[in-house]
This record gives C-alpha cells, structure tokens and sequence, in this order.
C-alpha cells in the first residue's frame, strides 16, 4: 500500500516513517510533486487536517493522510493552539515561539499544557480522523537539542526529561503523534 504522508516537515516524516509497517510504502509531497503550499486556514486543528488531506485528494488524487499539530497552554486560553506554528510571526521561528509562550507564561503559575495532534485520513472515497494527546508542563528554560518545535520546553506527565532530552522511540510512545498515528496504524491494519 502507497499513502501521502502530506507534509514537508523533514522531521514528521522521520517520526511517523519510524511507526509505520513496512507493507506501508509513505510518500511525502516532495515525492508526488507537490511543491506548493498546502492551505491550513481553518480555525482548527482537526480542521486543518481535513483540509489538507482534502487538498491532496484533490488535486494529486493520492490516498493520503495529514496531520496538524497544536500546544495548547491551559493559562493562555489553548494558545498558541491551531496558531502554533505561526505562534510568534510567519516566519515560523521555533526559537520565537518558544521564547513567546515562555515570555507570557512569566506572570502564570499554572504551567499546565498539552499537545493535540489530529490525523485526517483519506482512503477509497472514505474520511477518518485520529486524534493524540499527550498532557504536560511548560519548564521555564529550554532543555535537550532533540526533536523540534516546542519539545524543548514541553515536559510530558510523569516524566523529569523535555520531549528534546527523551530519546525518539520513547517519544513516540508516548507522545500526541505517536498516539494519533498507531490509531491509524491500527484501522490501516484492520482493513
């Protein structure tokens, strides 16, 4: 089986590569010629994933799965949130965004948030949706060189380390994404 992965995120890709089975063959964008920018302009996480995975169907007629991502701090109201990439200016500067929600959280005890990952699936004319979430805190200085994005200032429950001092499989385990895609690994496996 062939399915889009639809990202350009280098960094997704090794993740998710590492999850799935090896009957499954993942194809990112760069792969199917998609050198455009895939739209994400709804107001939601789930709804971004839809939308790009729509897109691709759309216009590359390829099964395809999307995902979006969003940090959600409970004392700043779920922001960054569907904002998240973009968090700190479209440049879509990790270290900016980083140092934003740290700079807000200043004033804020509850350090409190959680990372939401919502997978939309497109295959044979049918639509699913698989959502991950993993809880934690916001430290109050970056930690660890691994991973990206937000990982270093994301603390999961239960563990003393940020997602970029774990190790990737650990993460995997147990982050938002791994969760959201071995649900999908699951109903791909099913069929």
């Amino acid at each position: 089986m062939k399915i889009v992965f639809a990202t350009n995120n280098k960094n997704k890709i090794k993740e998710v590569q590492a999850l799935i089975p090896q009957h499954i063959t993942l194809l990112s964008l760069e792969d199917i010629g998609c050198l455009e920018e895939v739209p994400e302009t709804q107001p939601t996480i789930e709804g971004n994933a839809l939308q790009k995975a729509q897109y691709i169907k759309d216009h590359y007629n390829y099964d395809c799965f999307a995902d979006d991502t969003g940090l959600e701090v409970t004392a700043l109201n779920g922001e960054p949130g569907v904002f998240s990439a973009r968090y700190a200016g479209e440049q879509r500067n990790s270290d900016d965004n980083m140092n934003k929600v740290l700079s807000k959280l200043e004033v804020h005890s509850n350090r409190n948030a959680q990372f939401k990952t919502v997978i939309a699936l497109q295959l044979n004319g049918t639509v699913k949706t698989f959502t991950g979430i993993c809880e934690g805190e916001i430290t109050t200085t970056k930690q660890g060189d691994k991973g990206f994005g937000y990982d270093p200032i994301f603390k999961p429950q239960g563990y003393s380390k940020t997602f970029a001092e774990l190790d990737l499989d650990i993460k995997n385990k147990i982050g938002h994404r791994g969760k959201a895609v071995s649900a999908l690994i699951d109903y791909l496996s099913s069929l």
